[in-house]
């Protein structure tokens, strides 16, 4: 069996995938290939502009629980190499597919009731029914836990939602917000499906980033928006049962970190071959290959890291320290390689034409919405000293 990625997999971890999850792979790669070629995401992350229309055959593609795997539900160890997949293609396509497929998903499977989950799951699994998740506020991202402002009161069968999210990647292009606000008073901390075109929900799109550009990110108000009860998820009443989604979530952002080392890599490996450099290609020379090698290194590390946090979420372990390990160290290897994949490309590497500045840049986005680094690295202390460093 041939490995799915020759120059980046070294130690083929591709290949712990089934015969049906690596043809679902390959099927997603043709798609973005046919769809979503290079000049296209360069065309658009240049813009910043979202391609929307070119997406549509990625989100009808019936990437959630494919027809392959019959009545059998998804690993997470193919979650992740589509994830994976993704990123290496572009990190923007693979954050905005996960706020479906990932977050948005994980909002109504783990959040709702199973009756709720029953009405939603099939229009979410097929994109009919498209959703963000909006929890981090203009003046709350680490503390939000804390210091969650957006509040929702209630009146009568419905509820009153005041207050504003930022940072929201997607939301211009979805039907439904899920938005996470306490109640008055710092009461219980409730999720709320939110229609997108619900008086009073007001979007403006946050310009000017030199990161995820062609993700649309948004700042929404919320202005005395009111919602049937039946648009509550039943089974949020803590900032405990949003913890249970983010652990369900957020280790995709770890299969991120991998996926954009690879596409870096390989754009860095192609360019090292082809450019010459007094008489030869430069890839020949000492200190480009020690990059490389370095390079190489980190990915693998990555990759390790990675597929070992899928095969325990396989047996069914969620564990809040050992995704915040992951994502640390996984992103912390990425802007190590990046960097490295940038620099061999010479001053060619801050130009699209090379391949690798989409993810030198895309990079710092997903070393900042991976948690942060900050916190990880205190949530890990935790564990390791039994004494939490958090500030009041």
């Amino acid at each position: 069996m041939e490995t799915l990625y020759p120059d980046s997999d070294l130690y083929r971890y591709a290949d712990l995938l089934t015969g049906p999850e690596r043809a679902e792979i390959l099927r997603l790669r043709a798609m973005l290939t046919e769809h979503l070629p290079a000049e296209v995401i360069d065309n658009h992350w240049d813009r910043a502009a979202f391609p929307a229309d070119a997406v549509e055959p990625i989100a009808r593609g019936g990437f959630l629980a494919p027809e392959a795997f019959g009545a059998e539900p998804e690993r997470w160890m193919y979650q992740g190499f589509r994830s994976f997949e993704l990123a290496r293609h572009d990190a923007s396509l693979a954050t905005w597919f996960n706020g479906q497929a990932a977050l948005f998903r994980t909002n109504i499977e783990v959040g709702g009731s199973p009756e709720q989950v029953a009405r939603w799951q099939p229009d979410v699994l097929d994109f009919t029914a498209r959703g963000v998740f909006a929890m981090t506020e203009p003046d709350h991202g680490s503390d939000v836990a804390g210091g969650l402002a957006t509040t929702a009161r209630r009146d009568g069968d419905d509820w009153v939602i005041d207050g504003a999210k930022r940072w929201i990647g997607s939301a211009a292009f979805a039907d439904h917000i899920c938005v996470i606000a306490r109640e008055p008073d710092r009461g219980p901390v409730r999720a709320f499906v939110v229609p997108r075109a619900a008086d009073g929900v007001t979007l403006t799109t946050i310009e000017r980033k030199t990161s995820l550009r062609i993700v649309n990110n948004a700042v929404i108000e919320l202005d005395s928006v009111r919602v049937p009860d039946e648009l509550r998820l039943a089974r949020v009443e803590s900032f405990a049962d949003v913890g249970e989604m983010l652990r369900r979530m957020r280790a995709c952002v770890a299969w991120h970190a991998a996926g954009v080392q690879a596409g870096a890599f390989e754009a860095a490996r192609r360019y090292v071959l082809a450019r010459e450099q007094f008489g030869r290609p430069i890839g020949g020379f000492q200190l480009v290959q020690e990059k490389l090698a370095r390079m190489l290194g980190n990915l693998t590390s990555t990759l390790g890291i990675v597929v070992r946090l899928s095969q325990r979420q396989d047996e069914g372990v969620f564990d809040e320290v050992e995704s915040s390990l992951a994502k640390r160290q996984t992103c912390l290897h990425m802007r190590e390689t990046v960097a490295l994949a940038r620099e061999v490309c010479g001053g060619n590497g801050i130009t699209l034409d090379s391949g690798v500045a989409r993810f030198h840049a895309d990079a710092e986005g997903i070393y900042t919405y991976e948690g942060t680094d900050d916190i990880n690295a205190l949530v890990v202390g935790r564990a390791i000293t039994g004494l939490s460093a958090f500030t009041r």
